[in-house]
């Protein structure tokens, strides 16, 4: 019997001293095979080595999950110059993919599509070329896919639209070609597209004005004709389509208006079905042959017959679209008799169940009152957890309502699915930014939100927006938060200029005091002024967060607001900021924010306010490095500028941008820093 517990324990010692191994052989394999295409030379992984182990954090950027499985391989920023292997989808449970920001080529493998249980796929900014891989809409966990700034060709893959999880796609600065899919309009969770700077044709579908959550979509610099679909006008300015000739539209300024010839205007007419779709095809079929016949203009055919079918085909689409125009305008006039809702909002006629949060309850409480008239502008309160609010603080819907003339459509800022930003002039006359948001999208926990309420009433601070006042109405399903007007508008309007926006330029002085202002408002944030104040992560900071004055002072916006909202919806908003980069590589493994992670934002900042991009490549972000103006300054400067001081400037973002988050300055370093370059001059 002892030996046989003798050879049982000799056994089981066996199988545990291998089995790891056993386990991570294959993933092992992937993985070398991955090191040997993306760092050919041997130069930066030298770190993953066939006898170490993935798992125990020697392998430099890989990350692995509970059951030892490669779960992240994050390697953005690397200078990686090889290709991205196929030996990539053997990695089975890998959720994300961060090869962005090197200078990676060749054509993103098929095999990546195996990839199923995949949230986040970054691969912009590189040199990839080929096509998109037909098979990407079997990628269903897919959260976010950034392939911007590439070389990519063909067509954007007509079942992208499977991926229902999708909340970013950016595909801009590419060369891809074809139509935009309509498929794209059954993305329900997405948030953001970006098909800008491209080669695309074709109309802009129908679809996309009906997902729910989209909040941006640019289409620049493409070639698209027809009818812009009239719902997209409800993301206002996060609508991009300059440099389109062909677009045309109604209630759009900067659009042309649309003529019979525009064969995408039939979308708009409100027929039956069958009889819009009869129209559409034959005015579709009949361009066609126009189109053709011009093509082949060295055809058998005479050339007069070719022009009488040019005629012909112009008076019949002159007649079909005065015929159609006639009935949509009688149709029209029809629907206009009929109350409408405006798009988005509730009804105080509605009824919905908000149950859910216990912001209900809040609204008509005796410790809470909107509309301020049964206590006579009191403070309160009876419960502990509730704090004082002054009277000063509280707002009532009727006011709201004045301040926004009824939460007009003209008074519309922005908008998307849990919140709308309206424009709004007190009672005393100061222009006011009014932000609405669904009381189905605040903190679950009543506590929870009334401490975040407390925090941003805290804030105080010049380069912060001022929180003037918070209203709650039952009735709408809403509550109201109050801030100051920031007249010239986001940062981000001043960035990526066209030439005929160079009345926008900010001159070198204003980028330097707003560079400067940000960091202030920052180091309010993260107490470095010992206040008595908790330290406060913004999380999110951005260029679209970044508001400024009459004055060109910078003030950041939304500070403390991921404590009133629903932490689906922050992580929502997360996406979006990891799309465009300001997102801290340490969060993929961490899941955590910190001061540092405030600082690797604004790094990114910087650098955006120096070059006047909004998009940051790896060329600019060496030149920036090595200190080479010329590479990384904005040419709308024309030289206009303190070259040792943007070189500084330039440094200071670099350092913030670092990997590893100890090696970023923390904010009262970056100050000095700051305050102690050479003063414009």
């Amino acid at each position: 019997m002892a030996a046989l517990h003798a050879t049982l324990l000799i056994l089981l010692s066996i199988f545990l001293s291998t089995s790891p191994t056993v386990r991570g052989n294959a993933e092992l394999k992937a993985l070398m095979e991955l090191k040997s295409s993306l760092d050919p030379e041997n130069k930066l992984l030298r770190s993953w080595t066939l006898d170490g182990d993935p798992c125990d954090g020697s392998f430099e950027g890989i990350a692995c999950n509970q059951h030892l499985k490669v779960a992240n391989i994050s390697l953005q920023g690397k200078r990686l110059a090889g290709k991205l292997s196929p030996a990539v989808a053997e990695l089975k449970c890998l959720s994300g993919l961060y090869l962005h920001y090197n200078s990676l080529s060749g054509e993103i493998p098929q095999e990546i599509t195996n990839l199923t249980e995949l949230s986040d796929l970054y691969l912009n900014v590189n040199n990839f070329s080929g096509e998109i891989p037909a098979e990407i809409g079997s990628m269903a966990g897919l959260q976010v896919m950034d392939l911007c700034c590439n070389s990519l060709t063909g067509k954007i893959p007509n079942n992208i639209g499977s991926l229902k999880k999708l909340n970013v796609l950016s595909l801009q600065h590419n060369k891809l070609t074809g139509e935009v899919p309509s498929s794209l309009g059954g993305l329900s969770l997405l948030s953001r597209l970006d098909l800008s700077f491209n080669n695309l044709l074709g109309s802009i579908p129908k679809t996309l004005d009906n997902i729910p959550e989209l909040d941006t979509l640019d289409l620049r610099n493409n070639t698209l004709s027809g009818f812009v679909p009239p719902g997209l006008k409800k993301l206002n300015e996060k609508f991009k389509f300059e440099n389109n000739i062909g677009l045309c539209g109604v209630d759009f300024p900067s659009l042309r208006a649309c003529s019979a010839f525009d064969d995408e205007t039939i979308q708009q007419l409100k027929q039956p079905p069958g009889e819009l779709d009869t129209n559409k095809s034959t005015l579709h079929n009949i361009s066609e042959s126009v189109y053709h016949q011009k093509q082949k203009s060295s055809s058998k055919l005479p050339q007069v017959a070719l022009i009488s079918s040019v005629i012909t085909v112009g008076i019949t689409l002159i007649g079909a679209g005065l015929l159609t125009f006639f009935r949509y305008r009688r149709r029209k006039q029809k629907i206009s008799n009929t109350g409408e809702i405006s798009e988005g909002r509730l009804s105080t006629d509605q009824q919905k169940d908000f149950r859910a949060s216990p912001l209900v309850s809040l609204a008509y409480t005796k410790e809470w009152d909107p509309l301020g008239d049964s206590r006579n502008g009191a403070e309160f309160s009876q419960e502990p957890h509730l704090f004082v609010v002054n009277s000063s603080f509280r707002f009532n819907l009727e006011e709201v309502e004045s301040a926004t003339q009824c939460f007009s459509e003209a008074n519309l800022l922005s908008r998307n699915s849990f919140t709308s930003v309206f424009k709004g002039i007190l009672r005393d006359g100061s222009l006011v930014a009014i932000r609405s948001i669904n009381i189905s999208s605040c903190k679950n926990e009543e506590v929870e939100f009334m401490n975040g309420l407390k925090l941003l009433s805290s804030l105080s601070h010049e380069n912060l927006v001022k929180l003037r006042g918070f209203c709650c109405s039952r009735g709408r399903g809403e509550c109201f938060l109050i801030y100051d007007f920031a007249s010239k508008g986001k940062l981000s309007n001043f960035l990526d200029l066209q030439e005929n926006e160079t009345n926008r330029v900010l001159d070198w002085p204003a980028r330097v005091s707003i560079i400067k202002g940000i960091a202030k408002g920052i180091a309010y944030l993260h107490g470095s002024d010992q206040q008595k104040k908790p330290i406060t992560v913004h999380r999110n900071i951005s260029v679209e967060k970044i508001l400024l004055d009459e004055q060109f002072n910078p003030l950041i916006a939304d500070s403390g607001l991921h404590n009133l909202l629903a932490d689906d919806l922050v992580f929502s908003a997360l996406k979006t900021s990891a799309a465009m980069g300001y997102l801290a590589p340490e969060y993929v493994t961490t899941g955590k924010f910190t001061e540092k992670t405030d600082i690797f934002a604004f790094g990114v900042i910087i650098l955006q306010i120096l070059s006047g991009k909004l998009m940051l490549t790896s060329s600019l972000r060496i030149a920036a490095e090595n200190g080479e103006h010329c590479g990384f300054i904005d040419e709308y400067l024309r030289e206009e500028f303190d070259k040792s001081e943007a070189i500084a400037m330039a440094r200071i973002g670099i350092s913030c941008t670092q990997e590893i988050p100890n090696n970023r300055p923390n904010i009262e370093t970056l100050l000095l820093e700051i305050n102690c370059m050479k003063k414009s001059e």
